[in-house]
């Protein structure tokens, strides 16, 4: 059974829409989709980007977003996309991807729909799947799809996105009309996206296998061939995929998984300074807040504090 990490800093439900000030994630970086249901695999939320960090992560689900205030970007394998308000777009399945709020503050609120093909599509085996579906879901340069307002071809597109979100869930027939307003949706993306080349056939499943073997042994004595290993690939194709992929290099991802484990640690349990450095890999707890606050701006002890009062 695959463990869980979760990063928070609570949840507030919104009906069917939640509003997001968390992310719940499996060992693999796999995204944990409360709500998703078997009967209708589908949920919305509102991600309140300025208020809790969101870490790489994939979904098998397909994501539509809308940026309803401040701006975004978005991090894949392929680069960095800029969003402000008033765009949105599409993220493929299976894609690794991480968003962070641009500029100073201010709320970041994003709106999203995540919902697995079989959703509209019906069974992958039929016509509409492989004739509607399949070039965009099969297609693995598709990372994402940018709507942008001032793309006189996009304003329609995002016009149908926008209101899609305010549908009333109370009214008889919500399922059907939203699973309309998708279709409306992917329609417009079949025929907003151009053939593309392949290329040559690049897969971020060696940089999962990569993640996963950090997320199961942060706690021991990692080495870079013992990262490289578990992806099948050479050292030097495993400082490669991290920083094609991830942009940053092998040393530096298990550094910042060690910090994340560490705070949730700090957050939710009772364990010691040192008891803690130790079991997310740092050593000697001297090494541990240095780090610690280099990368944090702030002593493990003063973060523990920080947190456990806003918990009260």
């Amino acid at each position: 059974m695959k463990s869980e990490i979760v990063i928070s800093n609570g949840v507030a439900e919104g009906g069917v829409m939640k509003d997001i000030f968390e992310m719940r994630l499996q060992e693999n970086s796999e995204e944990l989709l409360e709500g998703f249901a078997a009967d209708f695999p589908y949920v919305s939320s509102r991600a309140h980007l300025d208020q809790y960090t969101v870490f790489w992560h994939w979904h098998r689900a397909v994501e539509l977003f809308y940026v309803a205030c401040g701006s975004l970007e978005y991090h894949t394998p392929m680069g960095r996309t800029a969003f402000p308000a008033g765009s949105g777009g599409l993220v493929n399945t299976g894609v690794l991807h991480t968003t962070r709020p641009q500029g100073g503050a201010g709320p970041t609120v994003q709106k999203l729909h995540l919902f697995d093909a079989s959703l509209l599509a019906g069974q992958t085996e039929g016509r509409i799947y492989q004739k509607y579906f399949a070039p965009i879901l099969a297609a693995p340069q598709i990372e994402l799809l940018p709507l942008y307002p001032h793309n006189p071809a996009h304003r329609h597109t995002l016009d149908k996105l926008k209101a899609s979100f305010c549908l009333p869930q109370d009214a008889p027939g919500y399922e059907i009309r939203l699973r309309e307003a998708l279709t409306a949706i992917w329609l417009d993306f079949l025929e907003l996206t151009p053939p593309g080349r392949e290329q040559g056939g690049r897969s971020s499943e060696n940089i999962k296998r990569m993640m996963l073997y950090v997320h199961e042994h942060y706690s021991e004595n990692i080495q870079v061939s013992d990262i490289a290993a578990a992806g099948y690939v050479s050292e030097r194709e495993c400082y490669r995929a991290f920083q094609s992929f991830l942009h940053t290099s092998p040393g530096e991802y298990v550094k910042g998984y060690r910090l994340r484990a560490a705070c949730r640690m700090l957050i939710d349990g009772s364990g010691t300074i040192t008891q803690i450095s130790q079991s997310c890999g740092f050593g000697s707890a001297s090494f541990f807040g240095k780090t610690f606050r280099a990368g944090l701006g702030m002593t493990p002890s003063a973060y523990r504090r920080k947190w456990q009062d806003t918990a009260k």
